[in-house]
């Protein structure tokens, strides 16, 4: 069963929501934060990333640092730029992209059934950067920005989730600077956020999409706590964290490329024979951008050309993951061709999110890099296929978009 609980969220007045939204503390370094938040003190990057408010502290993970997203946080709150609600609910958040409409429910979940697999994987963590979210979300005395969860859609969900949106006006309706329309509906009707609990209680395991880190460090704090209660009930907030829960079929998986510095002592020509060799029939495209359009082709970037890569059914292994397009690539390429051992680890290797399109290959390798391959996007049935057989997806294989807006809920502990 999944556990999806309804929570008192901490989230911006309604007339402040525009300006407290923000990205994800993860996408952008320092500079581009403070960049973003300059002439905004509504932020949220002012408490997911508070270091840009302390330019005398050089160490990002200071305990300081932790400790200034928390004074921020209260300070809000006194301003009356925060609310808290009153009684626990359960928010629909719809996300709009270029036409495409992403719907799901934003609760919390459960430590338990994060550490029983119930709550799927699909990374390895690092354990610094979790240590900085355990700071973070321990410091706050809250989870302040939500994991980014899936499951297998259900109808009587969506049926329930449309029903309440189209039926109520919504508490948010923005754009932010981005493009992305962030709408949100508090669910009120405790009916209602009855039935969905009990609906989610039949689904069979819940997907972690993007935010393993969070996900890692949310349940650290929660075992942390319980050590600190040992007469915990299992009842206390810090047993769940917070989670947005979208259904698969509304998912967009991006793809996410590859650039490489140098062609390993390889000519370009000796190169495009090697990977011919390798077992790839290579077309070229000339000028023309070339972007994969199905599994096993990918697009090859070199010297101001664009190829058209086709993989032989020969080394198109039958395995969960040796079979992914990122996989074939580093099996038969990037490993053997360029010497590429680690992905995770080589300094040769950079990764560019589809996001960016195909002009930012061509500009990489303009300015730093030699060759640029474009990947297929994998689909969201093979991330949890690897999931489901309790297996580890390549490092950089997924890239979702839109990115969840930051600040618009929070989940005290």
């Amino acid at each position: 069963m999944a556990v999806v609980r309804p929570f008192k969220a901490i989230r911006p007045a309604k007339e402040y929501a525009d300006k407290v939204c923000s990205l994800p503390y993860d996408v952008m370094n320092r500079k581009e934060a403070a960049a973003m938040a300059e002439g905004n003190p509504y932020s949220f990057l002012h408490i997911c990333r508070a270091e840009i408010d302390m330019p005398e502290q050089e160490n990002a993970y200071d305990i300081s640092v932790y400790e200034k997203a928390k004074s921020n946080i209260a300070a809000n709150l006194e301003s009356g730029v925060f609310i808290q609600d009153e009684t626990p609910m359960l928010y629909i958040y719809r996300q709009v992209m270029e036409g495409r409409v992403q719907t799901g429910i934003v609760g919390t979940v459960s430590v338990d059934e994060y550490q029983n697999n119930t709550i799927k994987k699909h990374e390895f963590t690092r354990v610094e950067k979790e240590i900085d979210r355990i700071n973070h979300f321990d410091v706050c005395n809250a989870n302040t920005e939500p994991v980014f969860l899936t499951y297998r859609d259900d109808k009587r969900i969506r049926v329930l989730v449309e029903g309440w949106a189209a039926s109520n006006e919504p508490e948010y309706d923005i754009v932010t600077g981005d493009g992305i329309r962030h709408i949100l509906w508090p669910v009120t009707d405790v009916q209602l956020v009855e039935n969905l609990t009990q609906l989610f209680g039949g689904i069979s395991a819940l997907y972690i999409a993007d935010g393993h880190h969070r996900s890692a460090s949310a349940c650290k704090v929660g075992l942390k706590r319980r050590e600190e209660n040992p007469d915990y009930t299992g009842e206390e907030e810090f047993n769940f964290f917070m989670a947005v829960i979208f259904p698969d079929e509304d998912l967009n998986v991006f793809d996410y490329n590859r650039v490489v510095k140098d062609l390993n002592g390889n000519t370009p020509e000796e190169f495009i024979s090697r990977v011919e060799a390798a077992g790839f029939t290579v077309e070229n495209k000339g000028k023309t951008e070339y972007r994969p359009e199905a599994k096993h082709v990918f697009g090859m970037y070199l010297d101001g050309s664009w190829y058209k890569l086709t993989a032989a059914e020969a080394i198109i292994p039958d395995h969960v993951i040796d079979s992914l397009d990122v996989a074939i690539l580093q099996n038969n390429v990037l490993g053997p061709i360029l010497g590429i051992a680690d992905p995770r680890t080589d300094k040769r290797i950079d990764f560019v999110g589809g996001i960016r399109g195909l002009g930012e290959l061509e500009r990489r390798c303009r300015e730093d890099m030699k060759v640029a391959f474009a990947v297929h996007p994998v689909e969201i049935s093979d991330l949890m296929n690897v999931s489901d057989n309790d297996m580890v997806m390549p490092p950089k294989s997924t890239w979702f978009e839109p990115k969840l807006g930051s600040g618009l809920f929070v989940h005290q502990l």
